[in-house]
């Protein structure tokens, strides 16, 4: 076993396992389903248990029924490198989901994800202050105007 396969996300859904598996790969470049399974014993008898891969990390979807739901006090961040490449993961994540402030936003399968810049951490380090209050008036970051919040041209 890889270290990095030591610990890894299983997400809960009510039979759309397979469905939000496929979106996914759909959504992300480096991406693909590794193994699609039938649950052979138990309460969730039949239902799929999908395993899949996000750049390099491997989660798994599992049709467990209405039990559970996501809430965003855990959510997947998303570290864009260009504006272009949030404004592509903010309408393809969105779809059909809510949005939020401060680059959050919730799936059409309830699952919450921050779709953020990666220089974030460089731009709070120059000017916290200044860069919160701009990235918590908007809804999807702007590289841009984080930029000029932090003291850049």
């Amino acid at each position: 076993m890889v270290e990095q396969d030591k610990i890894s996300p299983c997400l809960w859904f009510d039979n759309q396992a397979e469905e939000a598996a496929n979106f996914y790969v759909s959504v992300f470049r480096e991406a693909r389903i590794l193994n699609i399974s039938r649950i052979s014993a138990g309460p969730a008898e039949g239902n799929a248990l999908v395993e899949l891969e996000l750049f390099g990390h491997k989660f798994t979807a599992f049709d467990g029924g209405s039990l559970f739901k996501f809430t965003p006090a855990i959510s997947f961040v998303v570290k864009c490198e260009s504006q272009e490449e949030i404004d592509y993961y903010w309408e393809k994540l969105a779809a059909d989901g809510r949005t939020s402030q401060c680059g959050w936003l919730e799936d059409r399968f309830g699952i919450s994800w921050q779709v953020e810049p990666a220089i974030l951490p460089d731009l709070m380090e120059r000017n916290a202050e200044r860069v919160m209050e701009a990235l918590l008036s908007m809804t999807k970051p702007d590289i841009e105007q984080l930029r000029r919040a932090a003291g850049y041209g």
